[in-house]
């Protein structure tokens, strides 16, 4: 490990840097065929350097914080993305914070949950974690996806699946609200609900694989992270009329692109998810996996709220029925899986099937 907070001055800290000079050279700009495949090269890099910086900063300052900090700053910068987006996309942009968030919620709590209790359980017999704190981030979850995602198809103040005024000003007050208490039950009151814990059952409060990184190499950890994280998102929306353009021509729906985007901005939890699970740490895996899902709801909303303010044309929250079916079994589903605190490849497998149906309906409607 030593050696690897060492590495600092190689690759890990040249790539953030680069991934931002290539992305003011090429914002705003039409990239040619060679020049998006340097990006993507460059992308690719930025989410693994995301990855390592992550790492050095989660070790220093230990669990429950080392996550939240991950989660917290790719959601900021996604948020970023997204009224870039809507501001650049005018009236066909109305369901873009609806997609991407919703987005957010299946490929976190089916696709990163599933990949990891399947990689933990298959690698040390069965998936254990706290089933005090993770379902404590459940149900945060699972509330702040009805308010936000799942009421405005039904609200009639407005017509359409809209929040009218007040509405949406409740829905973000209650996201900030929640999100908030969350926090504060997971790093302050309750913290030793989110530790990882032993086969027994016991609390690990001292990871004792490596030695902590110096103070210094965290904080510079601390900012190569945010510039990777600027690069990754940054860069994606660099390619997004690409994979726009690509989209279109294979005659697929217009929602897929938000998934193809989502995919890209949450690779650097998705592999620092994985990595956790292969070292028997499942719960910092879960911590990654629902506060992201988390604080993409819970910052968005009231980012798109505040945002809507000065953005014209209507702004759709609700979801179709498709997609508030799939909710509704992801949150029994998640709810089965942690009332027991430990998990098996089926539990693992099921969630799989719940995201690969959502990505098989986001493909044809």
């Amino acid at each position: 490990m030593t050696h690897r907070f060492r590495s600092l001055t190689q690759w890990t800290l040249l790539v953030p840097v680069l991934a931002v000079v290539l992305l003011v050279f090429t914002w705003g700009q039409g990239l040619p065929g060679a020049v998006v495949a340097l990006v993507t090269v460059v992308l690719a890099g930025s989410v693994l350097a995301a990855v390592h910086h992550a790492e050095v900063v989660a070790h220093r300052v230990g669990e429950p914080f080392g996550s939240l900090v991950l989660a917290i700053a790719v959601t900021i910068i996604e948020v970023a993305l997204i009224v870039t987006l809507m501001v650049d996309g005018g009236d066909k942009s109305s369901t873009l914070a609806r997609d991407t968030v919703f987005a957010a919620v299946m490929i976190t709590c089916n696709g990163v949950v599933g990949l990891c209790l399947l990689v933990g359980s298959l690698r040390h017999g069965t998936a254990v974690f706290n089933p005090e704190g993770t379902g404590a981030a459940l149900a945060t979850v699972a509330t702040l996806a009805t308010l936000s995602l799942v009421l405005p198809t039904f609200t009639t103040s407005k017509p359409g699946p809209e929040f009218s005024g007040v509405q949406l000003t409740f829905a973000a007050l209650s996201s900030l609200i929640l999100y908030g208490l969350f926090v504060a039950t997971q790093t302050v009151r309750h913290r030793d609900y989110f530790l990882p814990i032993t086969r027994q059952g016991e609390v690990i409060t001292v990871d004792d694989h490596a030695a902590a990184p110096s103070a210094r190499t965290a904080w510079t950890s601390l900012g190569l992270l945010g510039l990777a994280l600027i690069g990754v998102v940054g860069l994606a929306k660099g390619v997004s009329p690409t994979i726009e353009s690509g989209v279109e021509a294979a005659g697929l729906h217009q929602a897929v692109v938000g998934v193809i985007i989502a995919l890209l901005v949450l690779l650097p939890e998705t592999i620092a998810a994985l990595r956790s699970a292969r070292r028997d740490r499942v719960q910092t895996s879960l911590n990654l996996a629902l506060g992201s899902a988390m604080a993409s709801i819970g910052l968005t909303i009231p980012a798109v709220a505040l945002a809507s303010v000065w953005l014209s044309g209507p702004l759709v929250l609700g979801l179709g029925s498709t997609h508030m079916l799939l909710l509704a079994l992801t949150v029994v589903v998640s709810s089965l899986t942690v009332v027991p605190g430990r998990a098996t490849p089926l539990q693992g497998g099921v969630h799989l099937v719940l995201f690969a149906a959502y990505l098989e309906l986001a493909i044809n409607p």
